[in-house]
């Protein structure tokens, strides 16, 4: 993931500059925002590229004499099954028919949203021990 974390980090700073100097030459605030936002995704994904090399380590994938049999095995942990991403679904729904009906609905769709997302980030979190 080394590879990847360079690529997206480049990535990242292509759209950081070009951000600073659209914003400086021509003035147009959503142009630059725009920029802003995409060197921010770029940064991300170098980022979660950059812990999963630190946390994981070298793969067969690094090496260049690899082959491709060395790759061979289990990929990793798929859940068989969830119920967090409907619960997710229905926070998101709540929440957008609250931004019509009031901000009570809103906040009752957020709180619900905030809860499936935290359960499908932490439903496995214990798994390896």
């Amino acid at each position: 993931m080394k590879v990847e974390a360079l690529l997206f980090g480049g990535v990242a700073l292509f759209f950081g500059s070009s951000a600073a100097l659209y914003g400086l030459w021509s003035g147009e605030p959503a142009g630059t925002a725009a920029l802003v936002v995409a060197c921010g995704m770029g940064a991300l994904v170098s980022f979660f590229c950059l812990i999963q090399y630190r946390r994981k380590g070298v793969r067969p994938q690094d090496h260049t004499e690899a082959e491709v049999a060395d790759t061979a095995g289990p990929l990793d942990f798929f859940p068989p099954e969830s119920t967090w991403p409907v619960i997710t679904a229905l926070g998101f729904a709540v929440g957008a028919v609250g931004v019509v009906y009031g901000l009570w609905l809103f906040l009752i769709g957020l709180g619900v949203l905030a809860r499936g997302v935290a359960g499908m980030a932490f439903q496995y979190v214990h798994r390896g021990e």
